[in-house]
């Protein structure tokens, strides 16, 4: 709700949200459809990279509120219903991780955030790890064979983590 910009887009996702934004307008505000209609459904940034086009500056234009006026997605809404087979931009599936493109490898970075202290708390209070509640979109984005690499990765340095602890208590 924060920040200038909407959702980072990747290229393969301007085409799918140009052909979606009619299938979720029932979903959004007056001024989400008004700003879809004025503005399209992305922009591009001065960095040369698109994203959803906001209302106001602020919000997402798809962002829709719930009976609890909890923030969520038309888009995804609209998949849950069956009336499009795009759930949602993988940036926005896979938040709080950001996945930046450079030449070489792409780079992901947890974005700590306040608005995310509560869901943070409910995963330490529940020991669900990051890594595991964004399991769908991780293979999404990367595959199943690299979220596989990943658990292995995890595993090894869990084990070289109690190792370490063990070795400091023994010596």
């Amino acid at each position: 709700m924060e920040g200038d910009l909407g959702a980072p887009l990747e290229q393969e996702e301007l085409k799918i949200l140009d052909d979606l934004t009619e299938v979720v307008k029932p979903y959004l505000s007056r001024e989400a459809i008004e700003a879809l209609e004025n503005q399209g459904a992305y922009v591009l940034d001065e960095d040369g990279e698109y994203s959803t086009t906001t209302v106001g500056g602020k919000e997402c234009v798809f962002a829709i509120y719930d009976d609890q006026g909890i923030v969520k997605c038309g888009i995804e809404k609209a998949w849950s219903e069956k009336k499009t087979n795009f759930q949602k931009p993988i940036s926005c599936h896979l938040y709080p991780i950001r996945a930046k493109k450079f030449d070489q490898f792409t780079a992901i970075n947890y974005d700590r955030w306040n608005i995310c202290s509560p869901a943070c708390h409910h995963g330490s209070k529940n020991k669900i790890p990051l890594y595991v509640f964004l399991k769908e979109p991780l293979i999404r984005k990367f595959g199943e064979e690299w979220y596989q690499e990943l658990l292995t990765f995890l595993s090894t340095e869990e084990k070289a983590d109690d190792e370490s602890k063990y070795e400091k208590k023994v010596g």
